[in-house]
């Protein structure tokens, strides 16, 4: 997982490789630094050297220079498939020079080498090109062979032949693919000229301002993962961005590889609502209207993907992904979603009432839904005593609920991101009394900590707090206190981990975001890259190996200060055994549980191939065979809810099934485990009753 193929980074050169032109292509142009760069250059060299987090452990050295090199490298050619191993050869002579070169501002080297990975890659693209003239139809796919898509630790091809059958293998795995879809070989044939010509010309459009921008990523990322560079053109295109999370379907994106990836989906947008996109799909496609031609988006810069993804208020766009959740992610997907703003309301927090039936009595279980740590900070500036806040909202749903007589109460902070830190701190203050809610460590190592000072609990009842791996950053510090505090039941999976902070600061010639504190929770431990450990596991569909900090190269480690002083509810550990021991009972009889698990394990088996067949046969078999296994997995759950049985998994969409399960558009990995939270609620509360009888 490359962390700077990021949703602000516009470089052509990941994505490309192809022409549709007879004649040889033309060479590329090569690239000069600007006079800008030099002076921007000594500018982020002192941000970094004087104001990062890290600036008194990490130093522009030779240790360094290395580092940067081989970050630059991987940045440029991350599959191993254009460099050959004597141009790495080459540019090792630099491994202790780079250090050098930023210090004077000299960019000499590193356009060096982009200019020679710029050669490399319009040979390759001649390949494809030459591939395409030769016709598909010499292709044998009853050859037995393999395609092997994850090359990051692969040794770098030696020779040309080398390289040549590598991309062999690709020009055949992306015409399989699309035989599969049931193309033609004219079809396939037309398609993939347009694909490869885009690439050509996405090529011949990258700047100087690109290639620094990559260059200086690749510095930033030797102090920390979050830490990065904005060339102006990089910078607005951030902005661009953010405006489409507001504005069109409610999704932040980013570039990996020659694909656009979903990075999070917004609370509250319309592809949230939709309840069919999600974090780690891939953007092959782009349609628009209901029966608009689907535009191969393979390979295109993320500012063109975005253009086509925009669009007025109430039309309909159509996106062809390959979910990065599913079990075969070779299969793509079409859906529908509705462009639309996400408004304030739409991700402000929510409530609901799960009526739970154990131990021969009802419960009602209250919900809060909270998206997002929110505060409408220009209301609150001007004084109007009505704003918005993501406490105030929960002050007055938990009211409502204790109204309405629930026994207990879920925070569910899956897919919060985070937000304002004040608001972790006011919100945590609705459930205890007084005392630190988290602590923040600066760049001189000062550590300052933030208070709750309100005497009023708001609620006092039994509590859980709900978690997923997507739950991030403000989510991670009120899921920490509450653990801390022993004041409630953290359920779900180990969160993201992004315990740090940063702030952004004006360059000459762009922008850098520096990270500049770090979080702790009250007992001294960090929420960095390891994040928070549930009191009890459920299960999930995002493998923590591919999202979260851990998955950053480079994040800052975890590690530990003095806590601070507080007083803790009274002690439910004691409780947890048992209360795992009743969620493992209960859990297999719940369909829709027991089908998450399954379909869970499924995809970790399939996560683990890292080879792709390109013999059709078997490649059809593998297809199948997978089919089988999740259409089994549905009837299985489909007789156990006594639904009737279905033949093809192609009726889920007929049934509209597939992205959402009965209950107001929750999905299949929502509903669940929201239900067994609630059940391990109730068992909470029947155990601290002393009313507690066995299942």
């Amino acid at each position: 997982m490359h962390f700077f193929k990021k949703l602000h980074l516009l470089f052509v050169i990941f994505l490309l490789p192809v022409s549709v032109c007879a004649q040889p292509l033309a060479p590329p142009e090569k690239l000069q630094p600007l006079t800008e760069h030099n002076r921007a250059t000594a500018e982020i060299v002192t941000r970094l050297q004087h104001w990062h987090y890290q600036r008194n452990s990490v130093f522009l050295d030779d240790r360094l220079s290395a580092l940067i090199l081989d970050s630059y490298i991987n940045e440029l050619d991350p599959e191993r498939s254009y460099f050959l191993q004597s141009d790495i050869d080459e540019f090792n002579k630099l491994r202790e020079r780079m250090d050098d070169a930023l210090k004077t501002g000299n960019m000499q080297p590193a356009f060096a080498i982009f200019n020679i990975f710029q050669l490399r890659l319009f040979d390759r693209l001649q390949y494809l090109h030459n591939s395409l003239d030769q016709g598909l139809d010499k292709i044998d796919f009853k050859i037995d062979e393999n395609l092997q898509f994850d090359r990051e630790h692969s040794p770098w091809p030696r020779t040309l032949a080398e390289l040549d059958d590598l991309w062999r293998k690709r020009v055949k795995n992306d015409v399989l693919n699309l035989k599969l879809t049931g193309k033609d070989l004219p079809a396939i044939t037309e398609l993939l000229r347009k694909r490869y010509s885009n690439r050509v010309n996405q090529a011949r459009q990258t700047k100087s301002e690109d290639v620094y921008n990559v260059f200086m990523n690749s510095f930033t990322a030797s102090y920390d993962p979050h830490t990065q560079y904005l060339s102006p053109s990089a910078a607005e295109n951030f902005n661009i961005q953010m405006r489409l999370s507001l504005d069109g379907i409610g999704a932040m994106l980013q570039t990996e590889d020659e694909y656009t990836k979903v990075m999070q989906v917004i609370p509250g947008g319309p592809a949230d609502k939709a309840g069919q996109l999600k974090a780690n799909d891939r953007i092959v496609g782009v349609g628009q209207g209901k029966d608009g031609e689907i535009v191969d988006v393979v390979g295109w810069r993320l500012n063109d993907v975005v253009d086509l993804i925009r669009g007025p208020k109430n039309t309909v766009v159509r996106l062809s992904i390959l979910p990065g959740n599913a079990a075969d992610t070779q299969q793509t997907k079409l859906i529908s979603i509705t462009r639309d703003k996400v408004n304030l309301e739409d991700r402000a927090a929510s409530k609901q009432i799960l009526e739970m039936n154990d131990y021969g009595k009802k419960y009602r279980i209250g919900v809060i839904t909270l998206p997002k740590f929110y505060i409408d900070f220009e209301a609150a500036e001007r004084g109007d005593p009505n704003y918005r806040s993501t406490t105030r909202d929960v002050k007055k749903l938990l009211k409502e609920l204790v109204a309405e007589g629930v026994d207990g109460v879920v925070i569910d902070l899956r897919n919060n991101g985070g937000g304002a830190l004040r608001e972790v701190v006011e919100l945590t203050g609705l459930f205890i009394e007084t005392g630190p809610t988290v602590q923040v460590r600066n760049t001189s190592g000062r550590v300052e900590v933030h208070d709750d000072r309100d005497t009023e609990i708001v609620y006092k009842g039994p509590l859980a707090v709900l978690v997923n791996r997507l739950s991030a950053s403000a989510s991670e510090i009120f899921a920490g206190a509450i653990q801390d505090y022993h004041r409630g039941i953290i359920i779900g999976t180990q969160t993201y981990g992004k315990g740090t902070v940063q702030a952004k600061m004006p360059l000459s010639y762009g922008e850098i975001t520096l990270t500049q504190q770090k979080f702790y929770r009250i007992t001294g431990d960090s929420t960095q890259n390891r994040g928070v450990i549930p009191d009890i596991n459920l299960p999930s569909l995002y493998n923590v190996n591919e999202i979260g900090e851990s998955a950053l190269k480079g994040a800052l480690p975890w590690d530990r200060i003095r806590p601070a002083q507080f007083e803790s509810w009274p002690e439910f550990s004691a409780k947890i055994p048992r209360l795992v021991e009743l969620h493992k009972q209960r859990a297999p009889r719940d369909p829709d549980y027991v089908y998450l698990i399954k379909t869970s394990e499924l995809i970790e088996q399939r996560s683990a191939i890292k080879e792709l067949t390109l013999n059709e046969k078997t490649r059809l078999g593998e297809k199948k065979k997978l089919e089988t296994q999740q259409l089994a997995l549905e009837n299985e759950r489909r007789k156990l809810k006594g639904m009737k049985a279905i033949a093809t998994l192609e009726e889920l969409d007929d049934k509209n099934e597939t992205p959402v399960d009965s209950e107001e558009g929750a999905s299949r990995e929502e509903l669940p485990l929201l239900t067994e939270t609630s059940h391990i609620l109730v068992d909470y509360i029947a155990l601290s009753r002393q009313q507690f009888v066995n299942h």
